[in-house]
């Protein structure tokens, strides 16, 4: 079955800057800056980036994050538990938004 995601175009990653140098370049510096050591550490800034990428559904970054974490020592249990957080997270966000329709609600009511 095809379906979008395609599990080879990760690959293709680095082509998406053959159009825009200038900024693919730019990104490509910060990103990299990003993922440097610092405050927090390489296995754990791929903790959280694998957990990002779940909350934002992006199938290429879970893919390239879980052998990013992997490759970092990372198991499956810690990954899961990540992944939770962000579920949490993500679940929490939508439901405090409750209070804006709860307002709104409250305002409009006859």
């Amino acid at each position: 079955m095809n379906t979008y995601y395609n599990p080879e175009d990760l690959s293709k990653f680095g082509t998406i800057g053959e159009d825009a140098p200038n900024l693919w370049e730019k990104f490509m510096e910060y990103y990299g800056a990003v993922f440097e050591e610092g405050a927090l550490t390489a296995r754990e800034k791929a903790i959280v980036a694998l957990a990002v990428a779940h909350a934002v559904q992006c199938p290429y970054c879970i893919d390239s994050y879980t052998q990013g974490c992997l490759e970092k020592g990372v198991n499956q249990e810690q990954m899961m538990e990540a992944i939770h957080v962000a579920a949490a997270i993500r679940g929490g966000a939508t439901l405090v938004h409750g209070v804006q329709m709860k307002n709104v609600a409250n305002k409009l009511e006859l």
